[in-house]
This record gives structure tokens, sequence and C-alpha cells, in this order.
């Protein structure tokens, strides 16, 4: 099988850069917050969401196994940022919602994190950043649509 490694580089900086940025996140969230990247993640999904959300839709969104999406949030409920209560309609689907405390939390998580991306790329020239933006928007929609190999 032949292929170019053109392609093969391309991915491992597209790896490694999505790395660096995530470590970065990372350090940022634990050192300032005691918090960590999947709960910011649960808590901009539910606050992205607008309304309560099923773990099974929470764990799709979010790409991971509902086991790492449930001790998630049963942490983040005994920190007093989410609530979970009973479906309406599906007493045993589990509804999880920020509450208002989770709100502010999420709110001032969102900011710093916002910040300190906004450091890690704010030296990109904009044309090459809109370059970039525009490409990785074709990548990704090319995947997602499963036109790849």
């Amino acid at each position: 099988m032949s292929y170019d490694e053109a392609n093969i580089r391309l991915w491992l900086r597209l790896l490694t850069s999505a790395r660096l940025i995530e470590k970065r996140l990372q350090r940022g969230l634990a050192g300032e917050f005691a918090t960590t990247l999947p709960r910011f993640d649960v808590l901009a999904t539910l606050e992205r969401a607008g309304k309560p959300m099923a773990m099974g839709e929470l764990s799709r969104a979010l790409l991971v196994s509902n086991g790492n999406v449930t001790a998630i949030v049963k942490a983040l409920e005994r920190d007093g940022y989410v609530a979970l209560r009973a479906g309406e309609s599906d007493r045993r689907k589990s509804l999880v919602s920020l509450t208002g405390a989770g709100r502010v939390h999420f709110a001032e998580l969102a900011a710093a994190h916002h910040g300190w991306v906004d450091a890690m790329l704010s030296e990109l020239a904009p044309d090459t950043r809109d370059r970039l933006d525009t490409d990785l928007a074709t990548l990704k929609h090319m995947l997602s649509e499963g036109s790849l190999a």
C-alpha cells in the first residue's frame, strides 16, 4: 500500500498541535480552578444545549462512553454545578441540567478558557488564521461526510 508522506506529516502536526493546546488548557484549568477539561466539556455542552440533556445524549455529544459521563456528572452534582432528575416520559432516563451555581462557574471557566486560547493563537497572522479555519472546516466536513477513506 502506498501513501503520501505529506498526509502523514500533516496529520502528525494536527495531532501534536491539538495535544499541545489541550495540555495548556488542562494546566490552566487545574491551576486556576482545580478542575479538569472533561468537567469543563460537560459544563460547556450543557450550556450550549440550553436545556436539560439525557445522559446518553450528553455522552454522544461529548463522544465518550456513558460511564465516563456518569462519573463526571456525579462529581459536578456533588459540587452543586449540575442537577439530575428523572425524565418525565421515562423515569429510568436521567436528565442533567446546569444549576445557577453551575452557570456562574462555567462563565468563569469559559472566560479563562477563551483568554488562554486567544493567547495561544494570537501570534498567527489574521490571514493565516482565516486560511487555517477555512481549510480545517473543509477537512472536518469531508471527514464527517465519510468521503475520505
